[in-house]
């Protein structure tokens, strides 16, 4: 009879660890989003959630304005910035000889890249 005691003390205490830590979890997971946003400055190469890379030109309280190609300037909200561009990725993206520079362009409507359409 003991060993039924602990087995249901064990089913109500497992989902109220699981809870707890989720709930630690999220918190810490909101602290580092905070201070990531708070450590953007004007100049800084970001990647938004949805994968729009630019540069920091005008920060404010609530919006990042990114310039995404060069006299375009698009306004985001500051927590749409994801993650800092790092210089090896943007280096190797914008290195001649790389993959992705030597790699052929194929600008057909609704071809993947890479992909032969009709024998061309």
């Amino acid at each position: 009879m003991n060993n039924n005691g602990a087995l249901s003390l064990l089913i109500f205490a497992l989902p109220l660890l699981l809870l707890g830590w989720l709930f630690f979890s999220q918190n810490k997971r909101m602290k580092q989003m905070r201070e990531f946003s708070s450590s953007l400055d004007v100049g800084d190469e970001v990647v938004t959630s949805s994968g729009m890379f630019g540069t920091v030109k005008h920060l404010d309280d609530s919006s990042a304005w990114l310039e995404i190609a060069e006299g375009t300037t698009v306004r985001f909200d500051r927590r749409a910035v994801a993650m800092k561009q790092t210089d090896t990725a943007a280096a190797d993206a914008a290195a001649p000889g790389s993959p992705a520079h030597d790699a052929p362009v194929d600008d057909a409507p609704g071809a993947t890249p890479g992909s032969q359409q009709n024998g061309q």
